[in-house]
């Protein structure tokens, strides 16, 4: 019996101690809970409707008042099912999924918007289909319950959220500019309450040119001394009022630059800001400008869009993948793909964040001639409007070269590294590091997300667009993205293909 406890508790005791370890090794927790969230209010939202049904008929409840209509439990769970699916979805329209800083209190104030949102749902279905349920007590029993029991499911994640962060897990670094007293209250704030989720790791008094090196190399040594940690600067916040307009701006283009998250005290931003969120910290509202709808919750459904959709896609084009590495072997000597450069070294592209990414493709040139374009053949680039380079009538391509790129069939392999998390279907185009060393400060706006097989620009006007053009069409796409805009560009791809090489 002693020896079935012990190990009893040694288990819950490693479940828990591996729980803490998966959490300690995301790069936030708030996305992991954000994740949970959907289940757990799935769960409790089914556990509601249940609750009320046993209750209706427990021996108490019909000593009141007696049953006088028949409904089955299992014809009622189904319901039940399709009815919390349906609340599921008003929960993600009521922004009960997005991660924010919201007190609890604020959270069960929107529990309970959005589960009154679904009782009046429930009563519209009621009337139009009478026998979905012959009792009003239980619909109004399992509307409380269902409050009752997301608003607990929402305590414990706030609860164990706590905890974490008062163990120093998860929790974000942040820089803070200004040096006015609302800076210095959330200094105290975020030291007197570790459990807020915040670190002040650096303040700055102003941000002049000076200081934006001096925060630039403060940067890159923190991210690097704290790479093992899986640590990084998370967020800066301009707390400043008397911080010039000029300022404040560069300050939200540093933070571009950087990737950083860009929080600043309410008013103080009149210009740039497309999308925000408001929270409160230490009684001070607090605006952070949303660099893009993927920060959150949409970062999990476009991961899990990429994942079904490119592995389904590689299965309908696979003979075509298993023909063209057939002919380029036929064809041509050298590797079917172009993953190295002429010295030997790895082909590289810039990802999300600024970060490298092993990239490859079909094989579309001679072996060893890749670095002639920026040499014997750099006469004939005809994008000098920025740092792209594109050869008018590439001596280097082979015949099937030549066909697979007419087609975009040599970028086909790109989707196994869609798969794999590197890059997505839809997003701004994978560019070389030595093209993105010339990118101006605005154009780095473009690796906020990861790279696409795909995007606006190309379903614009591909490679015919002037570079500027396509920055702005992916600037667009990075602030605007929507799952539906996916799709539109996922189906206007094919035809975008056709209609260029018509035109050719």
């Amino acid at each position: 019996m002693i020896i079935t406890r012990l190990r009893s508790r040694t288990e819950s005791g490693l479940f828990f101690g591996l729980f803490l370890l998966f959490i300690y090794f995301m790069k936030k927790i708030d996305l992991f809970f954000s994740f949970i969230l959907v289940p757990l209010d799935f769960v409790f939202l089914v556990l509601a409707g249940v609750s009320a049904y046993f209750i209706r008929f427990s021996k108490f409840t019909t000593e009141i008042r007696p049953v006088i209509f028949d409904l089955h439990f299992w014809t009622y769970f189904k319901i039940v099912l399709f009815i919390s699916v349906l609340w599921i979805i008003i929960f993600a329209f009521s922004s009960l999924y997005t991660m924010t800083s919201r007190r609890l209190s604020q959270e069960i104030y929107r529990l309970f918007l959005a589960c009154s949102a679904g009782f009046v749902l429930v009563v519209i279905l009621i009337f139009f289909q009478r026998e979905l349920f012959s009792s009003r007590f239980v619909v109004l029993v399992a509307w409380v319950l269902a409050v009752l029991y997301t608003a607990i499911g929402r305590s414990i994640i706030y609860w164990i959220r706590k905890i974490l962060y008062s163990q120093g897990i998860g929790i974000k670094n942040i820089i803070l500019v200004g040096s006015s007293k609302t800076g210095d209250n959330l200094i105290r704030e975020f030291f007197s309450k570790r459990y807020s989720g915040f670190k002040v790791v650096k303040r700055v008094r102003d941000f002049s040119l000076e200081t934006s090196k001096e925060l630039s190399e403060f940067i890159d040594n923190f991210n690097k001394e704290n790479r093992h940690k899986r640590e990084r600067i998370d967020e800066i916040i301009q707390s400043d009022p008397n911080l010039s307009k000029v300022e404040t701006l560069r300050l939200y283009d540093f933070a571009n630059e950087y990737h950083i998250t860009f929080k600043y005290v309410a008013d103080l931003l009149e210009v740039k800001v497309l999308k925000t969120e408001v929270s409160e910290m230490a009684g001070i509202p607090i605006v952070e400008v949303k660099r893009t709808t993927l920060d959150g919750w949409g970062r999990i459904v476009k991961r899990l869009f990429d994942i079904i959709f490119s592995g389904l896609i590689i299965l309908f084009l696979s003979p075509i993948i298993i023909i063209t590495i057939i002919l380029i072997k036929l064809d041509s000597h050298g590797p079917v793909f172009f993953s190295r450069r002429d010295d030997g070294s790895p082909v590289f592209r810039v990802g999300q964040g600024g970060k490298p990414f092993y990239y490859f493709k079909f094989r579309s040139m001679i072996p060893g001639t890749d670095s002639m374009r920026y040499n014997e053949l750099s006469d004939r680039n005809l994008r000098k409007d920025g740092p792209m380079v594109k050869i008018e009538d590439d001596p280097r391509v082979t015949r099937v070269g030549r066909f697979i790129r007419r087609w975009s069939i040599d970028e086909l392999p790109e989707l196994f590294l869609v798969f794999i998390g590197k890059m997505s279907l839809v997003g701004p185009r994978p560019h070389l590091p030595e093209e993105v060393a010339k990118y101006e400060q605005h154009h780095k706006k473009t690796l906020t997300i990861k790279p696409g097989i795909t995007g606006l620009a190309q379903i614009s006007g591909r490679s015919d667009l002037l570079f500027e053009e396509e920055v702005k069409l992916d600037v667009y796409y990075i602030e605007n993205w929507s799952l539906l805009l996916d799709l539109a560009i996922l189906f206007k791809t094919p035809l975008a293909i056709i209609r260029n090489r018509k035109a050719e």
